[in-house]
């Protein structure tokens, strides 16, 4: 799965035609989560809050 962004350990991956809802990949030490790219909310999964606070801004 191709990485479109790292920061703070955080890693952002996506993947081109994936199924719906529009969504992409956050990894940050051992947790992943699917996040909606309308939202910035999880949509499965779990990151820790400092994480998840940087990823959806």
């Amino acid at each position: 799965m191709p990485t479109i962004a790292y920061f703070y350990g955080i890693a952002i991956r996506m993947f081109f035609n994936d199924h719906p809802p529009p969504h992409f990949f956050a990894s940050y030490s051992g947790h992943e989560a699917n996040v909606s790219i309308e939202t910035g909310e999880v949509i499965e999964g779990h990151l820790p809050a400092n994480a998840a606070r940087l990823v959806k801004q």
